[in-house]
């Protein structure tokens, strides 16, 4: 090691006399943080006004609409009710909103570019605060006394005012000038797989928030991948930190395994010095990777996978109660179709027109799945299960069409009411097939740590029926630990769309 890369990892110089100080050379200038550091903390400035104003304009809208329109004479309020009345109400119920926002923490840079999260985010904390302001103030008695009504206005204006000046914010934030300026840039140490995935699907995307600029050799020179033409090999491990320099890097990320634990220690403290964040890209999680969690266990530091989303009592509570809400409707809405297609099925092939079929749901645990029976009644007379292709000749005349629709499947939204599945969740496989794929593809057992769905994340992207099952399974890891009520609904919204939610 040369004496400069000595200095890098903490060592002191050998003693000199004391001289007047001299320039030191342009390689060794202070270095200071880059600019998407400095724009995030703008951002986050400009986000929180806006908000702020935002929140305090459409409390005030929605006075005026509560007091100065025809819904005056609704309730008992009193009409004489004046704007400098409700001032106090108008305050409070901004400030709580503002507060509720910023507790979920949707001015941190990384939801600036992530518009479901941060439409959730908004969302949730409205109808929080519709409910929340309402019993605090009947608790504090304020005068005067709040109106329900106008809670249930100011929760709605306050929602569409916030996604409005959101939208807007993002539409702004992801012109090429303004989102290049909030990327970090990014220099790799090593190369992986995990790398190039990521770099095929977020790489293209304006949201992206890192610019890669280029991956360093590893000290044996090797990669464990090769890294795609357009990542420039920056140089060798041993001229690190000129690189470093000359790159102007924000951020390097370390691929685990490339380097020893004391050249990992020096990377970090010379990242340290140089203002530059230092993350490490995990080859031991393959999975989950975003549900990684530090803990501490007497002292001694842990980094391992923590509760997923929907682990969590609350949000399993709510996505249970939109289950049996949207089955119910569902159960009803479809009623007569069902009705209308298991009797063409009876009359084209006489016998049972519901078909139940054993497949695997939450924590491994074996349900009967309902379908309206697509297929002859001696379909897998052979004992040998498997998936449906294309120009099956087990079909029935109408079983095409009722499959192309998604009509077979309605009798699922009863095994939703049971709660042997959701409305929303990875496709429930048969026991006899799962017994193969959890040998064959790596955390495939991970999907059933939630219920399964009528439809899913994978199907409404394309992957249903006879496809790469490899794939599908990555749509379901990423859906379970992204969950949220918004990606449910877009899935949702999905399947209506494109009518290929199920398989």
């Amino acid at each position: 090691m040369n004496p400069r890369s000595r200095l890098a990892v903490g060592e002191s110089p050998p003693a000199r006399p004391c001289v007047a100080p001299t320039d030191p050379p342009e390689s060794f200038t202070l270095r200071h943080r880059h600019r998407p550091w400095v724009a995030h903390q703008k951002l986050v400035a400009v986000s929180f006004i806006g908000d702020a104003a935002v929140v305090l304009l459409v409390l005030v809208l929605a006075y005026m609409i509560r007091f100065e329109t025809g819904l005056r004479e609704i309730g008992v309020a009193d009409s004489a009710i004046s704007v400098s009345g409700y001032c106090g109400h108008v305050l409070l119920g901004a400030a709580l909103l503002v507060f509720l926002l910023a507790n979920s923490r949707i001015h941190d840079p990384r939801n600036f570019l992530a518009v479901p999260k941060t439409f959730a985010i908004i969302a949730k904390s409205c109808v929080i605060w519709g409910v929340g302001f309402l019993v605090l103030a009947l608790v504090l008695k304020i005068e005067p006394a709040i109106s329900r009504l106008y809670c249930a206005i100011g929760c709605t204006t306050s929602m569409v005012g916030l996604l409005s000046w959101r939208w807007f914010l993002y539409c702004v934030m992801r012109r090429e000038s303004f989102a290049n300026s909030l990327r970090q840039k990014t220099v790799f140490v090593g190369w992986n797989g995990e790398c190039d995935r990521a770099l095929r699907r977020f790489g293209s995307g304006r949201a992206n928030q890192i610019s890669v600029t280029g991956v360093i050799a590893p000290p044996d020179q090797s990669f464990e991948v090769h890294p795609p033409a357009e990542v420039p090999v920056l140089g060798s491990y041993e001229g690190l930190r000129p690189i470093l320099r000359s790159s102007c890097a924000d951020l390097v990320i370390v691929v685990d395994g490339t380097l020893d634990r004391d050249q990992m220690l020096e990377l970090a403290e010379t990242c340290g010095r140089e203002f530059i964040d230092f993350k490490i890209v995990p080859s031991c999680f393959q999975i989950l990777v975003s549900g990684l969690r530090l803990e501490s266990i007497h002292g001694m530091p842990v980094l391992g996978i923590g509760k997923m989303p929907l682990h969590h009592a609350f949000n399993n509570a709510a996505k249970r109660s939109v289950d049996i809400v949207g089955s119910i409707v569902w159960l009803v809405i479809s009623a007569p179709v069902v009705a209308v297609f298991a009797t063409i099925v009876y009359l084209e092939s006489p016998g049972n027109v519901i078909y139940r079929q054993r497949r695997i749901g939450l924590n491994g645990r074996p349900f009967d799945i309902y379908k309206i029976r697509s297929m002859t009644l001696d379909a897998e007379v052979a004992g040998r299960p498997g998936w449906t292709v294309k120009d099956d000749p087990r079909r029935l005349k109408i079983g095409e069409s009722m499959r192309a629709w998604n009509i077979d499947e309605l009798p699922q939204f009863w095994n939703v009411l049971r709660g042997d599945m959701s409305l929303v969740g990875p496709r429930p496989e048969r026991p006899e097939l799962i017994e193969g794929f959890k040998e064959e593809i790596p955390h495939y057992n991970v999907r059933h740590n939630i219920k399964p769905g009528v439809t899913g994340w994978a199907q409404v992207n394309g992957l249903r029926g006879d496809t790469c099952l490899r794939e599908r399974v990555k749509f379901d890891l990423d859906y379970i630990e992204n969950w949220n009520f918004a990606l449910d609904l877009q899935i949702l919204m999905m399947t209506l769309y494109k009518r290929g939610g199920a398989c």
